[in-house]
């Protein structure tokens, strides 16, 4: 039974990082939080750039997934293209969700 991250292999890793990067993403563009402190946290950065970049997933995603790229990658070229794989990652499930709220609001 692995202990640490590192043990669990390449493929769980990987899983769990998306996963992670997909909730996390979430959390911050489109929930309200616990307590209403994301709700707060966005209001409070308002129109600006930080507010703007808040309310966008695809853009919340690329830096949410830069800090879970070490679990996939030691090496910066390999940290880069980890980061943007996460986020692409993200992006598909969250363009999967997104079309599967449509389809069901046409129904």
């Amino acid at each position: 039974m692995p202990t640490t991250l590192d043990e669990l292999g390449f493929w769980p890793r990987l899983t769990l990082a998306v996963l992670a990067a997909w909730r996390l993403t979430h959390l911050l563009a489109a929930e309200d939080g616990p307590f209403g402190l994301v709700l707060r946290l966005r209001q409070r950065l308002g129109n600006g750039v930080c507010g703007q970049l808040m309310d966008c997933p695809y853009c919340v995603s690329l830096w949410v997934a830069a800090p879970l790229a070490p679990l996939l990658a030691t090496d910066t070229l390999g940290w880069g293209l980890s980061a943007l794989a996460l986020s692409g990652a993200v992006c598909i499930i969250e363009a999967g969700l997104d079309s599967a709220a449509s389809h069901r609001k046409e129904s």
